[in-house]
């Protein structure tokens, strides 16, 4: 593994696995993998409160994981490089804790 995914991985696995908010954060994460996306179409399309997918979106971009481009209501938000380049590092924590959510919200049915 690449010397840049240790830092990656530990910032990762705070941000997804050891925050509240973390499910929330993947699936922002994984919208925005596909296409990128403003925050009015990720809210829409994650069924999550604008306010909070801003938040969110604020947060990754402070921690370098998203950047953007334009301003605005119309700001579209893509993965940074760093995350591109190392989204499997994201998809083995993912595939480690979406589970447990997945079963979680499942269980709450």
């Amino acid at each position: 593994m690449p010397a840049v995914a240790s830092p990656l991985k530990r910032l990762l696995w705070w941000l997804i696995a050891g925050t509240r908010g973390g499910e929330s954060r993947a699936r922002i994460i994984l919208s925005i993998h596909d296409i990128p996306k403003n925050a009015n179409q990720l809210s829409e399309g994650l069924g999550i409160e604008y306010k909070t997918v801003r938040h969110h979106l604020d947060v990754m971009m402070k921690n370098g994981l998203i950047s953007s481009v334009g301003e605005g209501y119309g700001t579209t938000y893509f993965l940074s490089n760093e995350m591109e380049a190392n989204f499997s590092v994201f998809e083995e924590i993912w595939g480690k804790i979406g589970k447990k959510e997945n079963k979680r919200r499942g269980g709450d049915k």
